[in-house]
């Protein structure tokens, strides 16, 4: 693994970084390599780890949204490892689609498929398929157009529409197809087929990625992970500071300062060199000074993220279902998938006897869903879990608590790339030594391994004095290229988010 040269008086670069989820912490803990001290600040009172935080409520731990620890770069596995050496199981993946009172394997087998739905339904769905692959739609636009190309009207409708529209909160015909593309990329009905009929690669880099089958997981959940990285930091001479939200990121004389509060309404000021924020984009370019100009202000008021909430339930534990996940594709229910976090690992759950579920509503922040009270939102869990799917019995449910996410997923809407662009833009003329690296600071729906590989990227650009690497050009797979190389020749995709379809 690559590790950062200190170049001399590397313990006089001062950094603040903003922010304690995988990039900041990554960026701290590289930076303690190379002999930096930096300052992480994160303005939750408890947890770091941000979205990847494992949740601990009366023993029972939970993760926020599900955090496969999978990666194509080879340097990111091995600082897994480094960080946690005896601590990372290796589990199966299984996750299934539940439609219409049956389960169906996830990434889809076509003949499961095809046999569970019943012969009349079945010979639709082939028929479907054989039409589209006939007369697919050209260079399609949108995710619909996209999805059919590849598994036909019927198989679409079935197994793609109501999920994705739970996540997203729009039509999937105005989703676009870079979406589709990206998020099953490099499977159709057909590779579906022939995925279960071939031998499994050797090398992990071969595997369609919809189709890994298993991947490592902390024992005690992903906020192991950050809160063993925390304290390494810790050792190596870096702060962490929980509970301290940054009002003000003020650059003046050449030096960044960086004011914030903490729950007692005490403030301080640190001083910094440099300045990493994984924050959201919005909040931190509201909160620059000297003052952005209006046009960049507008730019970052524009950008819009997608919230979510997980109803936990405590259950008698009955064995109704093993899977890691369960994705729910049921219109007449508002769950968009639940988690099995005994599956993911057994050591979540402190009584044997029982589980714990999670139940994961899409959703934005200040709408029914989000402002339903507590009491509310564990009724419709328990209703939706026992009563409408049949998952559990209401008799086993022990306990339960909500967990509301802001800003769980940044959304690419028309004037997505302008916007971030006008920011980038601004920034780089107005705000020297301000870098931008995660998901919600970069504003870009990616992994943990895309958002460790911009904070180690950023890094490098500080501890070497100059930008030898383009953060933004890291791509979903977390491969990068050097800055003035071969890059500009090469397209990189990033990890789309959908985008709606630009129409004439």
């Amino acid at each position: 693994m690559r590790r950062s040269v200190p170049p001399p008086g590397a313990e006089s670069i001062r950094v603040v970084i903003i922010g304690a989820g995988p990039a900041g912490l990554t960026a701290a803990y590289q930076l303690c390599k190379a002999h930096v001290r930096p300052l992480v600040l994160e303005a939750d009172p408890k947890y770091v780890g941000g979205i990847s935080r494992t949740v601990v409520y009366r023993g029972y731990r939970f993760d926020i949204g599900g955090h496969r620890f999978f990666s194509k770069s080879k340097e990111i596995e091995d600082l897994w490892t480094e960080i946690l050496p005896d601590d990372l199981l290796v589990r199966p993946r299984t996750s299934r689609i539940y439609y219409d009172g049956k389960f169906y394997a996830y990434p889809l087998r076509a003949l499961e498929a095809l046999h569970n739905l019943g012969p009349v339904e079945a010979a639709r769905c082939v028929v479907s398929y054989a039409k589209a692959r006939l007369r697919p739609t050209p260079n399609p636009t949108n995710f619909e157009d996209w999805v059919v190309n590849h598994f036909g009207e019927r198989l679409y409708s079935i197994f793609f529409k109501t999920y994705t529209e739970k996540v997203w909160g729009m039509d999937c015909r105005e989703i676009s197809a870079d979406w589709a593309a990206q998020r099953i990329k490099g499977l159709s009905l057909t590779s579906a087929v022939l995925n279960g009929l071939r031998p499994k690669p050797k090398n992990r880099g071969e595997v369609i990625k919809t189709l890994i089958e298993e991947f490592r997981y902390p024992r005690l959940g992903p906020g192991m992970m950050w809160e063993v990285c925390t304290e390494k930091v810790r050792q190596m001479g870096g702060r962490v500071e929980l509970g301290r939200t940054v009002t003000g990121v003020e650059r003046k004389d050449g030096i960044w300062r960086v004011h914030h509060r903490g729950e007692d309404g005490t403030t301080r000021t640190e001083e910094a060199d440099h300045v990493i924020s994984t924050a959201s984009m919005r909040e931190i370019i509201e909160h620059l000074e000297p003052r952005p100009d209006p046009e960049t202000l507008a730019a970052a008021h524009a950008l819009k993220h997608r919230d979510f909430l997980v109803v936990a339930l405590i259950v008698k534990d009955r064995r109704l279902f093993d899977d890691n996940w369960i994705y729910i594709q049921e219109a007449r229910v508002k769950v968009g998938r639940v988690q099995n976090f005994k599956s993911w690992s057994p050591e979540m759950v402190p009584d044997p006897a029982t589980n714990c579920y999670g139940l994961e509503y899409f959703c934005f922040e200040g709408d029914g869903l989000w402002t339903s009270s507590d009491e509310q939102l564990l009724e419709l869990g328990k209703r939706e879990l026992c009563d409408e799917l049949g998952l559990a019995r209401r008799e086993d449910v022990l306990d339960g608590c909500v967990v509301r996410v802001k800003k769980a997923y940044p959304v690419y809407d028309d004037a997505y790339a302008q916007n971030v662009a006008k920011i980038r833009d601004a920034v780089a003329a107005r705000y020297p030594n301000l870098y931008f690296a995660g998901r919600n600071g970069m504003h870009k729906y990616n992994n943990q391994d895309h958002a460790m590989m911009t904070a180690l990227l950023t890094v490098e650009n500080i501890v070497a004095g100059s930008t030898r690497y383009d953060v933004w050009d890291v791509n979903q797979d977390a491969e990068y290229h050097e800055a003035g190389g071969r890059g500009q020749e090469r397209k990189l995709l990033e990890r789309l988010v959908p985008a709606r379809v630009t129409r004439p």
